[in-house]
């Protein structure tokens, strides 16, 4: 019984910081919202403000998450590192295809590759690892672009413009590139066609985590025959399941409820 009890205390003690964490709530609220009696919230309420992990908030009455809160939260966002989620992955994906498998993180305007398992096939590709291309051009880069709101792609335009052209196929006029960003948000993968190296291709899905935040993107690059060949819509089912179980790995399953509104 008396587990039982602590059990049902952790929950409302979980239900209640769940619920702060959307911002600052009455006791009536809060009490609303999980499902509680108001008596127990109060109390609730009492003992976790002694504790500093709720505090009160701008308005009288209201509740907030206290700075205790902060250390705990920073020591599980401190164990995130990208290359250890990724590689699991990458290794499937690379058993899978036999082609080069890429992992980019954002840095500003460009993307840099952390990460690479070399193909079977191509040996030589524009991206090495810790090189950098513009978010505008190849796939990886792209997933990671099309994934921000469309307010950042207008000011990554203004600050890039004119956008670099590596091909024919690159895309550098701003419509041609907003369209193929919405594309690519709405399929979830982004495909590469020969933008950046001729005769090459390359498909990219982004990585995502709690907040919502685009963390990078996974990519897989080799000859254009073989990346856009017979086999190109099972790798891209594989890589768009990488992706998400990679993003799941940094809580993406948190952002998935409260989803953001790109407008």
């Amino acid at each position: 019984m008396a587990t039982e009890n602590n059990l049902m205390l952790v929950r409302k003690v979980s239900g209640l910081l769940d619920h702060l964490a959307n911002g600052e709530s009455s006791a009536t609220e809060i009490a609303d919202a999980i499902g509680e009696p108001r008596s127990s919230i109060y109390r609730l309420l009492s003992s976790l403000q002694a504790e500093g992990l709720v505090e009160p908030g701008s308005r009288r009455g209201k509740y907030r998450l206290g700075f205790k809160l902060l250390p705990l939260a920073t020591a599980v966002v401190a164990r995130f590192d990208e290359r250890t989620f990724a590689r699991p992955a990458m290794e499937r994906i690379h058993d899978l295809t036999g082609e080069t498998v890429f992992l980019s993180v954002p840095r500003r305007d460009e993307a840099v590759c952390i990460e690479r398992i070399p193909g079977k096939r191509v040996q030589s590709l524009a991206l090495q690892l810790g090189g950098t291309l513009p978010l505008h051009a190849g796939a990886g880069m792209r997933a990671i672009l099309a994934h921000l709101g469309e307010e950042e792609w207008d000011a990554y335009i203004e600050r890039n413009a004119p956008l670099r052209r590596y091909t024919p196929s690159t895309p550098v006029e701003p419509g041609d590139l907003r369209r193929v960003l919405a594309a690519t948000r709405a399929g979830g993968i982004s495909i590469s066609d020969q933008d950046v190296t001729p005769g090459v291709a390359a498909l990219g899905v982004p990585i995502t985590d709690y907040r919502g935040r685009v963390r990078g993107a996974l990519s897989i690059s080799g000859v254009r025959e073989s990346i856009l060949g017979p086999d190109s819509a099972a790798w891209r089912e594989a890589l768009i399941e990488a992706g998400r179980e990679i993003s799941r790995a940094f809580g993406s399953e948190v952002a998935d409820a409260n989803p953001v509104d790109f407008g």
